[in-house]
């Protein structure tokens, strides 16, 4: 082969390589604006969300925690606490059935819902139980009753211990906490969060195909995940500052429950788990009912993570006969 030769087919390669890299950048440029999700305004988020009983307490170090409040003003105070990446309206469907007899408050954690936290913000067990100790404290809040789901179960428990004289009863709906294997694999987010590239590109994307389908695998029955409840923890998620909060998460910072640290917890508990649940074993409910003096354990059939929205009604129907046996008196 001629030199000539051998450089325009050099020349051939080269250009070829050239165009197949100028693909790539434009594949890649195009996911990119496909999957981009810039922040959502508060006030665009409170004008399709918040609605009547909602709203925010100003607490130190910069946090303003949003809550929808129902119920009768002087009545005993019930505090609902989500999950991770949910917000006040998972217990939407509990209200109806508990705000006849107590004032339910739907509290929003940092980095969640409506609620706005500083730029920095890390999410940790401990900050979580101060922030809603600070939140208890700016509302006057003496004395409650307490109930989470997941991550917010965990806050729940570890507030139990860290401050027992406040808690008139305490609810712990498929809680996080107790150490435990993985029965299967985890959802793709959370495989996503184990690398620094993976929490970067999380906190900049719409994250919704990922949460539809961690959502559906939370479930026994995925029909009760409607795109109206995918939308929400989406758009929830993509109000400024949340991903960031969301990606900050370490779960090694988060308490992990032990039998002789719960035999602390002397308010009445009620722990609700669904037997079909695949990200938090329900073995765990039953260490966290056998570590808690007293303790009552529902395991749901057929009920996956988030029993507040799959059996909403019997749920709320088991909470409400849980506090009226152990109504507490004190204001």
């Amino acid at each position: 082969m001629s030199g000539a030769a051998s450089s325009g087919r050099v020349a051939r390669v080269a250009k070829g390589i050239g165009y197949a890299a100028a693909g790539v950048v434009l594949l890649l440029a195009g996911g990119w604006w496909y999957l981009r999700g810039p922040d959502i305004p508060y006030a665009t988020l409170e004008a399709r969300y918040a609605g009547t009983g909602s709203a925010y307490a100003e607490l130190p170090g910069g946090l303003t925690l949003h809550y929808q409040a129902s119920g009768p003003a002087n009545a005993p105070v019930l505090v609902l606490l989500h999950g991770y990446g949910d917000s006040f309206t998972s217990w939407e469907q509990w209200r109806p059935v508990l705000e006849a007899d107590y004032r339910v408050i739907a509290l929003d954690l940092p980095g969640h819902g409506l609620s706005r936290a500083p730029d920095g913000y890390v999410l940790t067990s401990a900050g979580l139980v101060d922030a809603l100790e600070g939140f208890a404290t700016v509302r006057g809040l003496s004395r409650f009753a307490l109930a989470g789901n997941s991550m917010g179960g965990g806050v729940a428990w570890s507030y139990a211990l860290k401050h027992p004289g406040r808690l008139s009863a305490l609810v712990l709906v498929d809680a996080a906490g107790w150490p435990q294997k993985p029965k299967g694999p985890l959802p793709l987010a959370f495989r996503i969060l184990r690398y620094p590239i993976g929490r970067w590109l999380l906190a900049h994307i719409d994250n919704k195909p990922l949460i539809a389908e961690g959502l559906r695998a939370d479930v026994h029955d995925p029909a009760v995940i409607t795109p109206a409840i995918i939308d929400r923890w989406a758009e929830f998620q993509r109000a400024p500052g949340h991903r960031a909060i969301l990606m900050s998460l370490n779960p090694a910072s988060f308490a992990s429950a032990s039998a002789d640290a719960l035999a602390a917890i002397r308010a009445p508990t009620l722990v609700l788990h669904g037997a079909s649940d695949t990200l938090i074993d329900p073995a765990s409910a039953q260490a966290f009912a056998a570590a808690i003096k007293g303790a009552t354990l529902t395991l749901y059939p057929d009920v996956g993570h988030l029993p507040q929205i799959e059996i909403p009604a019997q749920s709320a129907r088991d909470v409400a006969a849980f506090l009226a046996a152990h109504r507490d008196a004190t204001p």
